[in-house]
C-alpha cells in the first residue's frame, strides 16, 4: 500500500487565494504531497490587499489540530498566520502534546499590501512559545528587524540577525533578502551546527509576488516532509520559489500583485 506525505498548513486564510492557506496547500499539491490545513483566522483579501481578518477562536483550532493529528498524523507541519497570543499558545501545546517534531515557522506579521496580519502584543508570544519547537523560521528582512529590534541593511547585518534569531531557540534560519533592491537578492540560511550557506537569485521584473513567502515556507515544510536534510529543502525550495515567481510574472490576476504559479511545473 503506497503512503502519501501528508503536510499540514495552519496559517490564516487567503480569499484571493494567493497566499495563506491556499498558498500552502497549492504548493505541497504541487511538490507532490497530501495537503491539510487548520485554519487560525480569515481574511477577506484580494490583489490589492486586506480589508478584514476574522480570528478563530483558540479552542477551535485546538480542535482541528485534534481532528487532524489524532487521526492522520503529519510527517511537518507549517504554521504560518498566527494573529493573537492565545492562538499562538494554543497551537504549541497541542503540537508539543502530539510530539511533532518537523515544524517549519514563517512568522508572517505584515502582507505584501503592507495590511497588518499580527498583533503587537503576540510577537513575545511566538518567539516565546513556538521558535524553540521550530525546525525552521523564514521571517524576510522586516519581520527579522521586529524579531531581533536591530536594522538590517547589509549581508553583515542579516548574519548578526541570523545568529540573534538562532539564540531564540529555533534549529536554522533562512533569512529572506528579497527586500534589497539590488539586482541580486541574497537569501541566508544558518543553523546551530553547520556554516552559513547564501542562496542567491536574480531580480525578476515583476509585481506578482503576492504568496512568496507563504509558498517558499511551504515548500520547505514538503521537501523535509519527503525525507530532505534542512539544507537540501531549502535549496529546493529556493529554485521553487524562483521559478514559480518568473512563470508567474507573465499572468495577469485582478488590480494590484498577483500571485506566482504554483503549478509552473504542471501546466508546462
Amino acid at each position: 500500500m503506497k503512503k502519501y506525505t501528508k503536510l499540514l498548513t495552519i496559517a490564516g486564510s487567503d480569499s484571493g487565494g494567493g497566499a495563506g492557506i491556499q498558498a500552502d496547500l497549492k504548493t505541497f499539491s504541487a511538490l507532490g504531497c497530501y495537503g491539510m490545513s487548520v485554519i487560525a483566522a480569515l481574511t477577506a483579501q484580494n490583489t490589492c490587499g486586506v480589508t478584514a481578518i476574522y480570528p478563530v477562536s483558540a479552542e477551535f483550532v485546538k480542535q482541528q489540530i485534534d481532528a487532524v493529528l489524532s487521526d492522520i498524523g503529519a510527517d511537518a507541519v507549517k504554521i504560518g498566520m498566527l494573529s493573537t497570543p492565545q492562538v499562538i499558545e494554543t497551537v504549541a501545546n497541542t503540537l508539543d502534546n502530539y510530539k511533532v517534531n518537523t515544524i517549519v515557522l514563517d512568522p508572517v506579521m505584515v502582507a505584501k499590501s503592507g495590511d497588518k496580519l499580527l498583533q503587537d502584543n503576540a510577537i513575545d508570544a511566538l518567539i516565546t512559545n513556538l521558535f524553540p519547537l521550530a525546525t525552521i523560521i523564514t521571517p524576510n528582512l522586516s519581520e527579522a528587524q521586529v524579531l531581533t529590534n536591530m536594522s538590517i541593511t547589509n549581508r553583515d547585518d542579516m548574519l548578526i540577525a541570523g545568529k540573534k534569531l538562532l539564540s531564540y531557540g529555533c534549529q536554522s534560519v533562512i533569512l529572506k533578502g528579497s527586500f534589497y533592491k539590488d539586482d541580486i537578492l541574497p537569501d541566508l540560511f544558518v543553523s546551530n551546527n553547520q556554516e552559513p550557506l547564501w542562496l542567491e537569485s536574480a531580480r525578476i521584473d515583476t509585481i506578482n509576488n503576492h504568496g512568496t513567502g507563504c509558498t517558499l515556507s511551504s515548500a520547505i515544510a514538503s521537501y523535509i516532509g519527503q525525507g530532505k536534510s534542512v539544507k537540501e529543502a531549502v535549496k529546493l525550495a529556493k529554485i521553487y520559489i524562483t521559478e514559480a515567481i518568473a512563470d508567474g510574472a507573465f499572468y495577469k490576476l485582478g488590480k494590484g500583485k498577483s500571485p506566482v504559479n504554483h503549478f509552473y511545473n504542471l501546466w508546462k
